[in-house]
């Protein structure tokens, strides 16, 4: 198989807001990338270091029960620790 042989949707590069954090809350660890970028219409790209998951994240999102546990496959407390920290990032 060749390069030739895909269809490309899309190739772009784009410039990105990184930010790097790890906070220690009352359950967890999290050790996080945040990217901000001018696509996903506002929402952030959020990365769990130590999980290897990531997810797609608007402040819709974060009132969408169950959504911090399933993306990251993490407690209720720790998402509700995670949600916290997240809000305030908006």
């Amino acid at each position: 198989m060749m390069l030739d042989d895909f269809m490309h949707l899309y190739d772009d590069t784009v410039q990105t807001n990184t930010r790097f954090v790890g906070f220690m809350g009352e359950t967890v660890r999290f050790d996080l990338v945040i990217m901000r970028t001018d696509r996903f219409y506002g929402k952030m790209v959020v990365m769990d270091i130590q999980s290897s998951k990531f997810a797609i994240i608007g402040k819709d999102d974060l009132e969408e029960e169950g959504y911090l546990e399933f993306a990251f496959g993490i407690s209720r407390e720790a998402a509700e620790e995670l949600k916290f920290f997240l809000e305030q990032t908006f």
